[in-house]
């Protein structure tokens, strides 16, 4: 069903190229079904040279893909511009191409959507009714998690020229969409080989309203719970000292700290940077991706 879904929707939505063959193309897909969701959408580039050989691909899973690639369909006429930093990190010899699958966020429902579901279960008290205050209806990361990881990819690797392999899926977000990538990737790490945790949003909720302590042993108890080895697996993780993210240097501290002790070496396995001045928006996540992509996705 899933894949017939797809395919009547590859043929009464699938846009024209926007971009010319020597930088790609997007391709969008509306009104996704999805058990337990919303409506989802996505926007789909494939490679420069994509419908010329017979060339598979890795893939590259991205959340908030209504501001990924085009201006006119962002939340704030800004854009991560994931398509350049791809070709940027592929110019640099250290990547291949990858295929990115831009899922939209599902407006009001981002929140409840992104938040990780096994830390949502852990917490109490005010904690939890600040989450609660912000996921009306109930978090469905677990859902969405199992969708990406289930029937979507199943479908991308159906539809798609794609290297299915754990070492050749990625997922990488932004804010909530960097706690939902480091979910994925802790909780399905047979699916996720790689992982971009971009300024996340460890307060989860407002960070001026909850118990800074409490939430840093959540976080630590969360991750050590779920880390395991490295296995080859590489997960980035960043933030910067600007609006938002000058919340997160306390938080990132003790998941930092929670990765060398399991024993992953920093540098290979994992990385965590610091970008002093750097806001909260998807300029300052632009100007960085195609590092991020060139560490996070480089060749073995």
């Amino acid at each position: 069903m899933i894949r017939l879904l797809f395919a009547l929707l590859a043929l009464l939505g699938l846009a024209a190229p926007l971009a010319a063959e020597d930088t790609g193309y997007t391709i969008e897909y509306e009104h996704v079904s999805a058990a337990g969701l919303p409506e989802q959408r996505l926007s789909i580039w494939l490679p420069p040279g994509y419908d010329a050989t017979d060339r598979r691909y890795p893939v590259l899973y991205m959340h908030d893909g209504h501001n990924l690639f085009d201006v006119e369909k962002s939340n704030f006429k800004k854009i991560w511009a994931a398509d350049k930093a791809m070709l940027a990190a592929v110019q640099s010899g250290k990547v291949e191409p990858h295929i990115i699958i831009g899922i939209w966020a599902p407006g009001a429902d981002r929140h409840r959507q992104y938040l990780p579901r096994s830390l949502y279960d852990m917490t109490s008290g005010n904690l939890r009714a600040q989450m609660d205050g912000m996921t009306a209806g109930g978090v469905i990361s677990h859902n969405y998690l199992e969708w990406i990881a289930g029937p979507l990819k199943s479908w991308v690797d159906a539809s798609f020229r794609t290297r299915p392999g754990r070492d050749d899926t990625a997922i990488v977000g932004s804010s909530m969409g960097g706690l939902m990538s480091c979910y994925a990737f802790l909780e399905r790490p047979e699916v996720f080989g790689r992982a971009g945790c971009v300024s996340s949003h460890w307060p989860a909720v407002d960070p001026r309203t909850i118990d800074e302590a409490e939430l840093k042993a959540l976080w630590d108890a969360w991750f050590a719970a779920r880390l395991g080895k490295p296995d080859g697996r590489r997960v980035w993780m960043d933030h910067g000292t600007a609006t938002l993210d000058a919340f997160y240097a306390p938080y990132q501290q003790v998941v930092d700290a929670r990765f060398a002790a399991a024993g992953w070496q920093k540098g290979r396995d994992w990385e965590s940077k610091v970008y002093e001045g750097a806001e909260h928006e998807e300029n300052a996540w632009a100007a960085r991706l195609p590092e991020i992509f060139g560490w996070l996705l480089a060749k073995d």
